[in-house]
């Protein structure tokens, strides 16, 4: 395991518990503002949304935009 994977590995559940913290806020502020929202629908809509920008983040560190972040 390289320095790099030792130092994301080290911080793993840590960013984990920011994307889960990410989500569940969205989801309740969704059930804030649409109380008769199906939870069910807005978390896959939300996770859509979610996975898109990890798309496009990945398609952006293949592109190289984040070679000498």
């Amino acid at each position: 395991m390289d320095v790099i994977q030792k130092e994301l590995v080290s911080r793993k559940s840590e960013i984990e518990a920011a994307v889960e913290l990410l989500f569940k806020a969205n989801m309740k502020i969704t059930d804030w503002d649409v109380p008769e929202a199906d939870d069910k629908e807005g978390a896959k809509i939300l996770l859509d949304m979610m996975q898109e920008k990890i798309d496009a983040i990945r398609a952006d560190v293949a592109a190289g935009k984040y070679d000498y972040y």
